[in-house]
């Protein structure tokens, strides 16, 4: 509802009265609810879904998102007029240092969304402005699960893409329920599915159930065998089907993944070249699975990714490469065909952990590594810089909190 417009009088006086009759009886601006360590978790937990402002008074960048952020509220609640739909909050990070850490806030202003209390690991990186802002929060308002109506379009599935089918006696029910709250986490990572009654009775021979068709035409059928109310064992389980061990870094994501703060191990391939990626994932699976939570295992395309190769010498031409970014320098490795050599790329990373990748690209080879009797040579030499740090936020977007260590 818009504020009426009255013509101005020429007369002073009435003019004033006018102005502040309109300015009485104009609708009540929405207050974005301040979050402090007594209510973040009551309004969080009773939140639909709740958008997260985590702000310094000094940043220039929060005073600039402030009155957008507020007026997207004000659009948003009259759509969603029920406080516990959608609620848009802030916190003071400098008031709340304790909450800063927490939700570990390395840059103002950060927008994080949160369902239910519990925080999304993506968290909003679209354009500041009400219309995007509360786009945003209509698509993540909308049913992330698609109805299939005829057990057909299962065969038509595009098989490219990572699929959570569940099949349930009825849509009124706790095991769809708790279903549901995992698709609204996950719907980024996966395509979601159910059906009901009748035509989810074929597959439901032991009862309601859930399955997850991996990529590829011929890769078998995964499916879920434990309880079907137990949020926490179905989100783990779904989770590990829709969040691949090696992921691909686009343009889209590169901030993302770049702020997750660990070195990238990336497989540089074809588009098309299936077969490297393939041995890549297993070879990262059989030899770094102890690594997950010390270095990002992903893979680019050569075409779209040119710069960063030439950063390391290199061209689509030279492709599959894999390379490491420590977001300081880049650093290859010597042969893609040593990748099935057993502990070959497992000692590529423990390398750059140890710090012998940074001292043999500075000086030379480690004495360890010199034969008997070869002299040892102070080989002088400067690693490429990183390629990716690039798409770390933009310190004219953000006021970045700090800076990472060198790696």
């Amino acid at each position: 509802m818009r504020p009426a417009i009255f013509p101005l009088p020429p007369d002073p006086g009435c003019r004033l009265i006018l102005l502040l009759v309109s300015w009485f009886f104009s609708p009540t601006r929405s207050e974005i609810t301040s979050l402090d360590s007594g209510n973040i978790d009551d309004i969080l937990n009773n939140a639909d879904v709740a958008l997260v402002n985590f702000y310094a008074d000094w940043c220039r960048f929060s005073q600039m998102l402030h009155p957008i952020f507020e007026e997207a509220s004000n659009v948003i609640k009259e759509e969603y007029p029920d406080k516990n739909q959608v609620v848009f909050a802030r916190v003071d990070c400098d008031q709340h240092s304790d909450i800063a850490q927490r939700y570990r806030i390395s840059k103002y202003p950060t927008l994080k969304l949160f369902r239910n209390g519990m925080m999304m690991k993506r968290e909003y990186r679209g354009q500041r402005s009400v219309t995007a802002i509360a786009d945003y929060i209509r698509q993540q308002k909308s049913n992330p699960i698609r109805e299939v109506q005829d057990l057909e379009e299962i065969s038509s599935l595009d098989r490219s893409r990572r699929n959570i089918i569940g099949y349930f006696e009825q849509k009124d029910s706790d095991n769809y329920r708790t279903f549901e709250r995992v698709a609204n986490i996950l719907h980024d990572d996966c395509v979601f599915l159910s059906a009901f009654g009748d035509v989810s009775k074929a597959e439901r021979f032991s009862g309601d159930n859930i399955i997850y068709k991996p990529p590829g035409e011929n890769a078998p059928d995964m499916v879920y065998l434990g309880s079907l109310t137990n949020f926490d064992l179905i989100y783990a389980w779904t989770q590990d089907k829709c969040v691949p061990l090696v992921r691909e870094i686009t343009f889209e994501n590169g901030e993302e993944l770049t702020e997750e703060g660990l070195p990238f191990l990336i497989l540089f391939h074809m588009k098309d070249d299936l077969e490297s990626l393939e041995k890549f994932q297993q070879e990262v699976a059989r030899q770094l699975i102890g690594e997950k939570g010390s270095i990002n295992f992903l893979h680019a395309d050569c075409d779209k990714f040119r710069h960063p190769l030439l950063h390391i010498q290199k061209t689509p031409a030279d492709c599959p490469v894999i390379a490491i970014d420590s977001f300081r320098h880049m650093y290859v490795f010597p042969d893609f065909s040593d990748l099935s050599v057993p502990g070959k790329l497992k000692q590529f990373v423990l390398d750059l952990h140890s710090g012998k990748l940074h001292r043999e690209f500075h000086h030379g080879p480690d004495p360890t590594d010199v034969a008997p009797g070869q002299p040892i040579q102070d080989l002088a030499s400067s690693p490429p810089e990183s390629s990716f740090q690039k798409l770390a936020p933009s310190e004219h977007r953000y006021t970045l909190l700090r800076e990472k260590d060198e790696l």
